[in-house]
């Protein structure tokens, strides 16, 4: 779904590490790793998070594709090393080894384990859980950081917030005044990343619940991003829409179950009169009344901000494990543990607004170009609308 940039992702959740390759970025973005391991960092952040959380200290090392603090034009490659892999140096060796290494046999309901071993013929579920883990996010998120880069280069913003775990929810609404950068940094010194301060004591009250209990929870989190033109994406073709690249990209990370884009599901209980945003102009330019369309209309952005939901599962990795049945005896038991969170929202918000970034980097050259950020910069004074 994306037309200009190109990402890849590879390494296993207790491997040597992991590596990633962005093609397309335009040359002369300035990028550095002090940038992209702030958001390595805010991932690694959350109320509920596990045991992993303690050891790893996610960096991204540029390993090419930049040359004294800017981009080349090249692919650019990053490299971050897992420090756990000590401990793993067996287990996870890429050449044989003598000693028995204990296969897992057990899948976790919820989690690749059961289709991966059917599909690919496994006798040990390792091969398939090390790969299927949501480490693999923290190199999506170290990639998504240089597109965001290009996107605040040219006045875009991307934030989020969480609106919801469990049951609990924080109604309350953005302040206007936030940007969404300042709604990220605002949510950020939130442990559970909510504005409210009686949502969040509740949302940390039902974290805890779950865990003593053995369980864990999911919840919602909203992305907000502005300072876009109209005309990313396109009606012509179903997949030049804006909505379903972000779709696509949304729905390709491990827990996230549902999306909504502005005003989601809560349309369908509404009249036409009710749901779509009316037409003004302020002497100037166009501008509407509301945003119940989330910012996208016939499949692309109409230059208000976009806002979308989405919903993340409870981990399927569960303290107090769900029964299951040994692939290899087909006795029933307690499903497979490893080590895991018990709510890790507050960190998938984050790897949301790198997807986010990923789409409307992408969408922005499409639609203006340019070898250079030089270039990208000149083609959009000169024929961007907002």
């Amino acid at each position: 779904m994306l037309t200009r940039l190109k990402f890849l992702t590879a390494g296993e959740s207790h491997g040597q590490g992991l590596l990633g390759i962005l093609d397309g970025m335009p040359a002369g973005l300035e990028i550095s790793e002090d940038y992209i391991g702030g958001h390595l960092a805010r991932r690694q952040m959350g109320y509920g998070r596990g045991g992993r959380m303690k050891i790893e200290k996610d960096f991204g090392e540029i390993w090419c594709g930049v040359r004294h603090g800017k981009t080349l034009g090249a692919p650019v490659g990053i490299l971050v090393q897992n420090k756990d892999w000590e401990n793993w140096t067996k287990k996870m060796s890429v050449s044989p080894v003598k000693d028995h290494i204990r296969k897992v046999t057990l899948p976790r309901p919820g989690h690749a384990d059961l289709a991966g071993i059917q599909k690919y013929g496994f006798d040990d579920i390792r091969n398939v859980l090390e790969r299927s883990s949501a480490r693999e996010t923290t190199m999506r998120v170290a990639l998504g950081s240089i597109c965001r880069k290009l996107l605040e280069d040219v006045g875009i913003e991307v934030g989020s917030r969480v609106v919801q775990i469990h049951d609990v929810k924080d109604e309350s609404p953005v302040p206007d005044d936030l940007t969404p950068n300042q709604l990220s940094k605002t949510s950020d010194e939130s442990p559970v990343r909510c504005l409210d301060n009686n949502s969040e004591a509740a949302m940390i009250q039902t974290i805890d619940n779950a865990k003593k209990s053995g369980d864990s929870v999911g919840g919602i989190f909203e992305v907000i991003a502005t300072g876009l033109p109209y005309g990313l994406g396109s009606y012509t073709q179903w997949d030049r829409k804006l909505h379903a690249r972000i779709s696509a990209l949304m729905m390709s990370v491990n827990a996230f179950k549902g999306i909504e884009i502005g005003g989601g599901f809560g349309g369908s209980e509404k009249f036409g009169s009710e749901v779509h945003d009316e037409i003004g102009h302020d002497g100037e330019k166009f501008t509407r009344y509301s945003n119940n369309a989330g910012g996208i209309e016939g499949g692309m952005s109409d230059a208000q901000p976009i806002v979308l939901r989405m919903a993340m599962k409870p981990i399927p990795t569960l303290i107090k494990p769900l029964r299951s049945v040994d692939i290899h005896t087909k006795e029933v038991k307690d499903a497979h543990k490893e080590r895991t969170d018990s709510c890790a929202v507050p960190a998938a918000s984050i790897i949301a607004e790198s997807m986010l970034c990923f789409v409307l980097a992408d969408a922005l050259l499409e639609k203006f170009g340019g070898d250079s950020m030089a270039q990208l910069k000149a083609h959009m004074e000169a024929t961007a609308k907002y």
